[in-house]
């Protein structure tokens, strides 16, 4: 598969999440079998380009290619402004957000409120898309309520203003994250849109990936909440739809291993004022549904240091040994990040 000219490893995406989807887990991911990743969202107002959060969220330093930016605004020429900041800052490729279902983003008429207002989209696609000589992309929700799906005319709009791929989450605004993904209405956009289309929404098994590509004919599959604490569920799909086998469970010692380097990686990214507590929430994913997992979170909550967080954690892995050379979830834990 390909974004404008680049030619991706497979069709397994990492979905955008704000506060999860850094530099350093994009990267992991990527080795783990991803072959695409984009980053979290970034603010189009100008004022915000300097500040510590931003300039991290657009931070692609070292990071795997092609590099992608997701951008969030109302303003067309704001984010025709940020598209072309991000592309000479060596963003490869633009995806402008209308997904985001948060009260906060859509309060500020951002994300999947713009779904309300079709010659709004229209406009910002087509003032991004002149901006910049890389490809823009598109993530968005069916609708904004179920009485309100609109995700036919929101595709026809974007293959016409030049948008260079689709990625559709089969929910709309008002369902938040709650219920099932609706798959058919991805599978009515793949029906009629030339572009590729890629299907996004409760995808937590390579099976799953296989049975949603089936049902809606998509060209790829992006994961998210199913990643958080699991980035080996790339390589996982991946592998299963090449071959039909499913892999085992990663040993204990690979994962120890994983571990030390993400958490090393997310320390120099943040410092360890912050590395240390941001980092809590990975490792409360990663131990999830693991033997002494809950307590072992509960510990570490309460560790300020980096040195000891790593060494608590490579103390935890190495305990699991015990139960087995691979991975042993609970049972009924195998998964569903909160």
């Amino acid at each position: 598969m390909k974004i404008g000219p680049y030619l991706l490893a497979n069709n397994v995406f990492v979905a955008p999440m704000a506060g999860v989807t850094d530099r350093p887990f994009r990267q992991l991911c990527k080795q783990l079998g991803a072959g695409y990743a984009v980053s979290e969202m970034a603010a189009s107002n100008p004022r915000l380009w300097a500040s510590e959060k931003t300039s991290r969220r657009i931070n692609h330093d070292g990071e795997m290619a092609p590099r992608a930016v997701q951008i969030a605004g109302a303003d067309p020429d704001m984010l025709a402004e940020c598209a072309r900041f991000n592309a000479d800052r060596g963003a490869q490729v633009i995806d402008i957000n209308m997904g985001c279902p948060v009260k906060k983003v859509c309060n500020s008429w951002c994300g999947s409120a713009l779904l309300q207002d079709e010659k709004l989209v229209a406009r910002i696609l087509e003032s991004v898309v002149a901006a910049v000589d890389i490809p823009v992309t598109l993530k968005f929700r069916t609708g904004w309520d179920r009485a309100h799906r609109n995700a036919l005319s929101i595709a026809h709009i974007a293959e016409s203003s030049g948008i260079a791929m689709l990625t559709l989450h089969g929910r709309t605004r008002a369902d938040g994250y709650s219920g099932l993904a609706e798959y058919d209405t991805i599978a009515a956009v793949k029906a009629r849109a030339a572009i590729p289309v890629v299907a996004n929404g409760d995808i937590d098994s390579p099976q799953k990936a296989r049975a949603v590509l089936a049902a809606t004919g998509a060209d790829a599959v992006m994961v998210g909440r199913a990643a958080q604490g699991r980035p080996w569920i790339f390589r996982e799909i991946a592998h299963y739809l090449a071959t039909g086998d499913e892999l085992p469970a990663p040993e204990v010692d690979e994962v120890r291993a994983l571990m030390q380097e993400h958490l090393q990686a997310h320390y120099a990214f943040y410092g360890d004022y912050l590395g240390v507590r941001t980092a809590r929430k990975h490792i409360g994913w990663y131990v999830q549904g693991l033997e002494g997992g809950e307590a072992f979170r509960r510990q570490m909550n309460r560790i300020e240091d980096c040195a000891q967080q790593l060494a608590a954690v490579d103390l935890f892995f190495q305990s699991l040994r015990a139960t087995g050379l691979r991975l042993q979830y609970a049972l009924g834990a195998e998964r569903r990040a909160a």
